[in-house]
């Protein structure tokens, strides 16, 4: 999976807050790019925005075909994301098509 690639373009964007790039289980292709972002106050970003704004920028498949918002990341003692609880529990998961 591409995570760090596609949260470095994606932390450029000025409406994201925060971002972390997880894989999501796929029936067709056992995992898929799933990004999950905290929005900037007062911003307003949609999911195709987000696939758009990355495809814009690296190859289209490794564009998040999905995408969540949260209003924070679960965060361990040390300060880091818990990508593993972004993977149970993504927030309001939505497709991104295009």
């Amino acid at each position: 999976m591409y995570s760090v690639e596609v949260e470095k373009i994606l932390s450029t964007h000025p409406a994201v807050a925060q971002c972390a790039v997880v894989g999501l289980p796929d029936d067709q292709y056992g995992e898929r790019v799933h990004a999950v972002v905290v929005r900037a106050e007062g911003a307003d970003i949609d999911p195709c925005e987000v696939r758009e704004y990355v495809a814009e920028r690296i190859v289209h498949y490794k564009a998040p075909r999905s995408v969540s918002f949260v209003s924070e990341f679960p965060l361990s003692g040390a300060g880091k994301v818990l990508t593993r609880q972004l993977r149970v529990a993504p927030g309001e998961v939505i497709s991104a098509s295009g």
